[in-house]
C-alpha cells in the first residue's frame, strides 16, 4: 500500500511548486523574489501553492543575489493605542498571509512620533526593505523622509499630508454614507455622530460622507462631536452627545472600538438600543460582536486590505521605480440588532 505524503520542506522546490500551481518555474521565480511583472491571479495560485506545499525560500541564497535583508516593517503607533484594539491584529494577519508563504519576516515596529526617523536608518543600512506605515498624523515628517530617500513605503489609508505616495484604504466616504442611508431608511430624525480624530483622513471622511448623505436627504446636519477610536472615547464622547441633546434617536459612531465604549452609556441613561437610540458603528472588527446588542455596522475588508499593501511594498522593493497608486476597497453594511 502506497502513502502519499506532502513533500518535505527540503525536497520541495521551485519546479515542485510550479507544477502544483499551474504555471512556468520563472514565473514562481518572480514571485518568490518579489518581482512586479506577475499577473495576479498567477500571483495567488503561487502563493496557495507554496503554502500548500511547504516551500521554504532559500533565504541565505536569496539575500547574496538580491542584497535584500528579507523584512519588512509594520510600523504602528504607540503601544498604548494598540493594546485592546482588534484592528491591528487584523493587519498583521492580513500582512502575514503575504510574506510568511515568501519566507519574509515582518518586523513590528511600535513607535511615537520622535522615533519614526529610525525607520529611515534601518532602511538606508539594509536592515529593512520596506515599510507599511499604520495612522500618521498630519506633520509627520517620516512618509516624506522615506519618499525623498527612495524607499519602499506603503500607508494603510489616505496620507494626511499631499506627499504622492501609495495607500491602500476603504472608500470612507462612502462607508459613511452607508450609514446615514440606513438610519435614513429606519425613519430616524435625530442624528449625531461620534467621529474619529478630525485631523486624519479617516475621520473626515466617514464625517462627511454622513453628514453631506444627510443633508442630501433633507436632514439637517448631524449633531458633531469628535472621539479618538477608543472605547474609552467612545464612552466619554456619548456623555458629551447626551448632555447636549437628550432626544437624538440615531448615532453613527465611526469606529466599533468607540460603539463598544458609548453603548454602556446610553443604557446607564436610560436609552434603549435600537428601540430609542439606532447605532450604527464602522469596520465590523471582533468589538462589533462584543457589543451588547450586537452592533450593525460599516465593514472595512481589514485582512484583504492588508495583503494588499504587503504585496504593494514588495512590488516597490522589487522596482522602486512603479509609479505610487491608490488601492480603494469599498465598503459593505453589515446590519445586526443595533440599529
Amino acid at each position: 500500500m502506497s502513502v502519499s505524503r506532502r513533500p518535505t520542506a527540503d525536497r520541495v522546490t521551485l519546479e515542485v511548486v510550479a507544477r502544483v500551481a499551474g504555471v512556468s518555474r520563472a514565473t514562481v521565480s518572480r514571485v518568490v523574489n518579489g518581482k512586479a511583472s506577475v499577473d495576479e491571479g498567477l500571483r495567488q495560485a503561487v502563493e496557495r501553492a507554496i503554502s500548500e506545499t511547504g516551500y521554504l525560500p532559500n533565504l541565505a541564497a536569496r539575500s547574496l543575489v538580491t542584497r535584500r535583508a528579507d523584512a519588512i516593517a509594520l510600523v504602528l503607533p504607540e503601544e498604548s493605542r494598540i493594546l485592546g484594539d482588534p484592528f491591528f491584529g487584523r493587519v498583521v494577519s492580513g500582512v502575514t498571509s503575504v510574506l510568511n508563504p515568501l519566507g519574509l519576516h515582518l518586523v513590528l515596529l511600535m513607535t511615537g512620533r520622535d522615533s519614526r526617523e529610525q525607520v529611515v536608518t534601518d532602511l538606508r543600512q539594509g536592515r529593512l526593505d520596506g515599510v507599511i506605515l499604520i495612522h500618521t498624523y498630519a506633520q509627520d515628517p517620516l512618509p516624506g523622509q522615506l519618499l525623498k530617500s527612495r524607499l519602499p513605503v506603503v500607508l494603510a489609508g489616505k496620507s494626511a499630508s499631499p506627499a504622492r505616495i501609495t495607500y491602500v484604504d476603504v472608500d470612507q466616504v462612502a462607508g459613511g454614507a452607508l450609514a446615514a442611508q440606513h438610519l435614513h431608511a429606519l425613519g430616524r430624525r435625530g442624528f449625531a455622530t461620534i467621529t474619529g480624530p478630525l485631523d486624519a483622513p479617516a475621520g473626515q471622511g466617514r464625517l462627511n460622507g454622513f453628514r453631506d448623505t444627510l443633508t442630501g436627504l433633507g436632514h439637517p446636519p448631524p449633531l458633531i462631536t469628535e472621539g479618538d477610536f477608543s472605547r474609552a472615547g467612545g464612552g466619554a464622547a456619548m456623555e458629551r452627545l447626551l448632555a447636549d441633546t437628550p432626544g437624538l434617536d440615531a448615532v453613527f459612531i465611526a469606529s466599533d472600538l468607540m460603539a463598544q465604549g458609548a453603548l454602556p452609556v446610553l443604557r446607564r441613561h436610560g436609552r434603549r438600543v435600537p428601540e430609542d437610540v439606532a447605532v450604527v458603528g464602522f469596520d465590523d472588527s471582533s468589538a462589533a460582536l462584543a457589543c451588547e446588542p450586537p452592533l450593525t455596522t460599516v465593514r472595512q475588508p481589514v485582512e484583504d486590505m492588508a495583503a494588499e499593501m504587503a504585496r504593494q511594498v514588495l512590488t516597490r522593493v522589487a522596482d522602486p521605480d512603479v509609479p505610487p497608486a491608490a488601492v480603494i476597497f469599498q465598503p459593505i453594511l453589515v446590519h445586526r440588532d443595533s440599529a
